[in-house]
């Protein structure tokens, strides 16, 4: 079992020689053409994560992509073919498009975007504006030229929003675009190293940052698991089976509002930003 994980990628190198004609077969998206799931994996690099940490967050989507049990949700949908992109994150200035849109609907066209995704260079930013995030993964949806039954952001992050527009702002006109925003937020405890650290940052992704109707967040304690959760996630959405856990809201409370900017007051108390203000 554990030499087939590994050759998973190698499988999908072997396939960049493979006949351009194949590949591009598998991978076009045609306008307008019907896709079950469009699917923004939108992940946190910011520099409160060590590089081992990153790259194993990095190793459980190229292998999570690939798993039976991924493969299979794709395969029992109603046209049996997702749309998957993956972008990263930081500040409101650092968002990047590693792999673009990839039609995923098999076993090959799956390998394909594990081997694009294991060559991309690791990177990290600074900050943490999971707004801008948001806006970046919505914006390429609006881009995708298909017909898409659901559209979905999946966002990982170890932290609050600490930059750019409040994020219950942008988690609203997300959802209004009829976007779905499901959550992996990685609560990792560093000791005094992670100042930035919050101990709720589960209900803070459940209050703040998910929302459209099914929308559920499944929290990492232990980047480990990592993998095992993001295979859990993925099917959830691939298949559409998550009970609605959160609805859109119209209004939010003041008590909501407060909580929600956590992430901007730590920062502002710890940096002292004069220049930093509430809207």
């Amino acid at each position: 079992m554990r030499l087939a994980r590994f050759l998973v990628p190698i499988f999908g190198l072997i396939c960049l020689f493979c006949d351009g004609s194949a590949r591009l077969q598998a991978r076009e998206i045609v306008p307008g053409e019907e896709i079950d799931l469009a699917l923004v994996l939108a992940v946190d690099i910011s520099y409160s994560m060590d590089q081992d940490e990153q790259r194993l967050q990095r190793m459980g989507y190229i292998s999570a992509i690939t798993a039976p049990e991924v493969l299979k949700a794709i395969s029992g949908g109603l046209t049996g073919k997702i749309a998957v992109a993956y972008v990263e994150w930081a500040g409101t200035n650092s968002q990047f498009t590693l792999v673009d849109w990839h039609k995923i609907s098999d076993r090959q066209s799956a390998e394909e975007f594990a081997a694009a995704l294991a060559e991309a260079p690791m990177q990290r930013a600074y900050r943490t504006s999971i707004s801008g995030g948001l806006t970046y993964a919505r914006n390429a949806l609006e881009k995708l030229d298909a017909h898409a039954l659901r559209r979905v952001i999946d966002i990982s992050g170890d932290g609050p929003n600490n930059q750019g527009e409040p994020v219950l702002d942008v988690r609203e006109a997300v959802v209004s675009a009829g976007i779905v925003i499901n959550g992996l937020p990685l609560v990792l405890k560093r000791g005094p190293a992670g100042w930035y650290d919050i101990d709720n940052l589960d209900e803070y992704y459940e209050r703040c940052v998910i929302g459209g109707a099914g929308a559920f967040s499944i929290p990492v304690r232990d980047i480990n698991a990592f993998a095992r959760a993001v295979r859990m996630k993925l099917v959830l959405e691939i298949a559409g089976m998550h009970e609605p856990q959160i609805v859109q809201k119209t209004a939010f409370s003041k008590e909501d509002q407060e909580f929600c900017l956590i992430g901007e007051r730590i920062w502002h108390d710890r940096i002292n930003d004069r220049d930093w203000n509430w809207r």
